[in-house]
């Protein structure tokens, strides 16, 4: 069976020395990558899961925010990434948000975000890739599963955070401060979003296990649709009038 293909989406400013860690997360783990940068690159057809990656900050013209002269902001990249998560969740494609994609998991599904974390949650800010945050799984949740509940220590480069839950979401991890550090989906398909860059930490195990898990949920939903399609061609092939459409005013 061929690897698994996963849709990438990634800034155009940080591209060049993202993806290539997300090609390698996604092939230590069972996947491949294909990178989406501009809309014209996206196509959800030909992929069996989506990582909406990390970056520019979400203009919070999204969620009726008010915007902050510093925010780096890409009004095209949010367009694209807010239509791709909205129309994965209702094609049943697995989702898997970093940083800034976990924030447009959330936004998507009509919650907002705190534009400046810090000053809301205090704490201190680390801007390094090396896992100094420690961040509390929640028992119970879909991401305590997967990593193992309990204390877990991740990287922390980002500004913003989640504020007011979108629909269908739970919070999955806090930091010490209560800052939201991973957000979920109660029920499927799947949707997963932490708030940290794990494709920085594949050395080690707990952080790989989410890219596996996005893996293992874009086969499932890759046999799933195959079997949809194999339905779909047996009853067209014997059943009069499958798949035609419906004279007008039916």
């Amino acid at each position: 069976m061929t690897r698994p293909l996963i849709g990438v989406t990634v800034s155009r400013r940080s591209a060049w020395r993202i993806f290539p860690l997300m090609v390698l997360n996604l092939w230590l783990t069972g996947g491949r990558a294909v990178k989406w940068k501009t809309a014209a690159d996206v196509d959800l057809d030909a992929v069996d899961g989506v990582i909406i990656g990390g970056g520019d900050d979400i203009a919070p013209t999204l969620y009726h925010g008010t915007l902050q002269a510093e925010a780096r902001l890409d009004h095209a990249r949010d367009a694209m990434e807010r239509w791709i998560v909205e129309r994965a969740v209702e094609d049943g494609i697995p989702v898997f948000g970093i940083c800034r994609g976990a924030q447009m998991l959330n936004v998507a599904s009509g919650g907002t975000l705190h534009q400046d974390a810090y000053a809301v949650h205090g704490g201190r800010r680390y801007r390094t890739i090396l896992p100094r945050r420690t961040v509390e799984i929640a028992a119970g949740s879909r991401l305590g599963q997967i990593v193992g509940a309990g204390d877990m220590r991740v990287n922390a480069l980002h500004s913003q955070s989640v504020d007011r839950l979108g629909r269908s979401l739970q919070v999955s991890a806090r930091d010490g401060s209560g800052m939201v550090q991973a957000v979920e989906r109660t029920r499927d398909p799947y949707a997963l979003g932490v708030q940290w860059h794990p494709e920085h930490i594949f050395y080690d195990r707990r952080h790989r296990r989410l890219f596996r898990a996005l893996v293992t949920a874009a086969m499932a939903y890759r046999r799933d649709r195959a079997q949809l399609r194999d339905v779909d061609a047996v009853l067209e092939k014997n059943v009069p009038g499958h798949g035609t459409s419906a004279p007008a005013g039916r």
